[in-house]
């Protein structure tokens, strides 16, 4: 693996995911019972864990706003557990941002109650650029943060301005987005591809940013979904593009204007315990194989093992391993036939 690179900086979003399982979601007025509560790490979160269990000798440094309330040391706490990520440039401050997830259990369908807090405030001014100084800087999410996504006269968004200057300071940019429809997607989205080297994103986002549907009755058109590629090259992605499913996987290289197709992996029936997360799993698999030098479809199968040991556990973060047995998991599940 590599050694003495400057590791992978991750800024923005950083929150806690507080889920309540209860047995079913009320009518309103009506009560129902909650018969456990867990709260973890979220958002950049996430992938931050991810990428530190992923390598213990990669350096993961991160820059965002938590509170000064429980959910802020909670994160605290669960970060600094891994000596690899460098909260130096964490900042105190207000209320911690939180996403209540409602499990109903006699549904299995999830709610969600997303409290800003941090996530709305953080820009530019919170970044210590000294202090997160790498090879890759990923901001994480667009669409969720009001500052970053806020109009910029010069460069079209805040989140665009930041993106800009860390190409400016020498590290390659990358950035992940929230599933969300609509023109607002591709408007804020496109400003900040004009300085993004790497982008992951799934089906949902990747269709509402570049305006192109690629699916019909659930299957993928490839004529189509290369279109959607050729746009987000225009757009500016420099590097590697992916666009990633439960199924599948695609991914593109800018440069050399190819593409690559991945199926997921095989996985045994009562495998998957939770999808939280696997989104996250999948883009670290692409920044560490973008870290290391590898080639697009290696990272893609990095990738897509990452997503699904993050499937093995409920949260988002626990069913992360290190890269070598990451690996086994590939090869253990792999399957060939399109």
């Amino acid at each position: 693996m590599r050694k003495g690179g400057k590791g992978i900086a991750v800024a923005g979003s950083l929150l806690a995911d507080l889920s309540y399982f209860i047995d079913t979601y009320p009518e309103p007025g009506l009560l129902t019972k909650i018969r456990k509560s867990v709260c973890d790490a979220g958002g950049s979160g996430n992938l931050i864990l991810d990428l530190a269990r992923l390598d213990g000798e990669l350096p993961v440094k991160v820059s965002a706003v938590i509170g000064e309330d429980e959910h802020g040391w909670m994160l605290a706490e669960a970060l600094s557990r891994y000596p690899n990520i460098d909260l130096g440039n964490i900042t105190r401050q207000g209320e911690s941002s939180v996403t209540i997830v409602m499990n109903a259990v006699d549904t299995r369908q999830r709610t969600f109650f997303f409290r800003p807090a941090g996530s709305d405030i953080y820009d530019e001014t919170y970044i210590d650029w000294d202090k997160i100084e790498a090879d890759i800087f990923h901001l994480e999410y667009l669409l969720l943060m009001e500052r970053v996504d806020s109009e910029d006269d010069e460069y079209g968004t805040h989140g665009a301005r930041i993106l800009h200057e860390a190409q400016r300071r020498g590290m390659k940019t990358s950035i992940d987005v929230v599933s969300e429809q609509g023109t607002r997607a591709e408007r804020i989205v496109s400003a900040s591809l004009k300085y993004t080297d790497y982008c992951s994103l799934n089906e949902i986002e990747a269709q509402a940013v570049t305006g192109v549907s690629f699916l019909k009755d659930g299957q993928v058109q490839e004529r189509q979904i290369r279109e959607a590629f050729r746009r987000l090259a225009e757009k500016g992605v420099a590097v590697w593009a992916v666009i990633h499913a439960p199924e599948w996987s695609y991914g593109y290289d800018c440069r050399q204007e190819q593409m690559v197709y991945l199926p997921s992996l095989r996985l045994p029936d009562g495998y998957i315990k939770g999808t939280t997360g696997a989104g996250d799993a999948y883009c670290s698999g692409i920044l560490y194989g973008a870290y290391q030098g590898w080639g697009l479809e290696q990272a893609m199968k990095l990738g897509t093992a990452c997503a699904a040991c993050s499937l093995s556990e409920a949260n988002g973060t626990d069913g992360m391993r290190s890269y070598e047995e990451v690996m086994e998991v590939w090869e253990k599940y792999r399957r060939t036939e399109k």
